[in-house]
């Protein structure tokens, strides 16, 4: 570290160990940040608040927050709610993290709704799932990622008429879901992949590969995690449709392009599912490689089995 560290030093330092789920480190320098004389400002109580989020350190991030508006007078801005809102869903505590939406001296926006939309999902309360939804239509009627979402938790619980009804909505008002990709580079060149994606000159031998460790993953106990896939069809068709996820095919086509024990680094545009994530554990551990994968909401880093962000995400 300089030797003149000021908040805007200790902030990024923080925020960097907290996207990648080191909660004990970034807590460490919040608190050796404060030792040295040096105030937190509202950006650093966004690090450690997002550090508390990625490791699920509930009532810590309670804590931080209370400590941001009572003891240093900082007011929490949208996104620092934002932060709570979406700490307290992931816990499974909705009605805390609704009363919390609810008591907020300003209007909560699109993000704020939007994560407690997600815990809605993660924890199936359909209920309030469609009150929430329908917050989110009135912000932007022209966001996809409130129609999909709806259309995904009715399809979890077998309301396939409903999911029918929110997909025709979304078609009508010419509403289109933002395709999922994922890259990675090998050479100095980065290869991109969508979902099913065969436009690769080496996808015979990545899907070749992919099957592979698929089969080999089965046999140290890998079960595909087919609730991932959202469709009214049959459990071997959502396991075809599992195993041409875009991360999974940026995997096997690294696999097959690096050298043993290289580390794998992947970037990919949405959250990584479930059962990817699950399948990253295995071939870490079988392949004896590191992988990086950097989603939209953090980086997992997969060791001999292990992912750094202990199933929490």
């Amino acid at each position: 570290m300089t030797k003149d560290r000021d908040f805007r030093t200790w902030s990024v330092i923080i925020w960097g160990l907290a996207i990648h789920g080191c909660f004990p480190q970034a807590y460490q320098y919040f608190r050796k940040m404060m030792s040295e004389g040096v105030k937190p400002d509202g950006v650093a109580f966004l690090a450690i608040l997002t550090a508390c989020l990625h490791s699920g350190q509930v009532n810590k991030g309670l804590c931080l927050f209370d400590s941001m508006r009572f003891e240093y007078s900082i007011e929490p801005t949208v996104k620092h709610y934002a932060l709570v809102v979406d700490l307290l869903g992931r816990a499974g505590r909705l009605d805390e993290a609704l009363s919390l939406i609810q008591s907020m001296p300003f209007d909560p926006d699109f993000v704020i709704w939007g994560a407690l939309f997600c815990a809605c999902r993660a924890h199936k309360n359909i209920e309030m799932a469609e009150i929430v939804s329908q917050r989110l239509l009135q912000l932007e009627p022209k966001h996809p990622g409130s129609y999909v979402f709806l259309s995904n938790i009715y399809a979890e619980v077998g309301r396939w008429e409903d999911v029918e009804r929110v997909r025709s909505l979304m078609k009508n008002r010419g509403v289109e879901k933002d395709p999922g990709w994922s890259y990675v580079e090998v050479d100095g060149q980065v290869h991109s992949f969508i979902a099913g994606d065969h436009a690769h000159q080496r996808a015979e031998e990545i899907y070749q590969k992919l099957e592979e460790i698929t089969k080999s993953a089965r046999q140290q106990g890998y079960m595909p995690e087919i609730e991932w896939v959202l469709h009214n069809i049959e459990e071997e068709e959502k396991e075809d449709a599992l195993g041409s996820h875009s991360e999974k095919l940026a995997l096997a086509f690294a696999l097959i392009s690096t050298w043993p024990k290289k580390t794998i680094r992947i970037v990919k545009n949405l959250k990584i599912c479930g059962d990817c994530h699950s399948l990253m554990k295995y071939v870490s551990k079988m392949c004896q490689r590191e992988i990086i994968l950097r989603d939209i909401k953090r980086f997992h880093h997969f060791n001999n089995g292990i992912c750094s962000c202990g199933d929490y995400w």
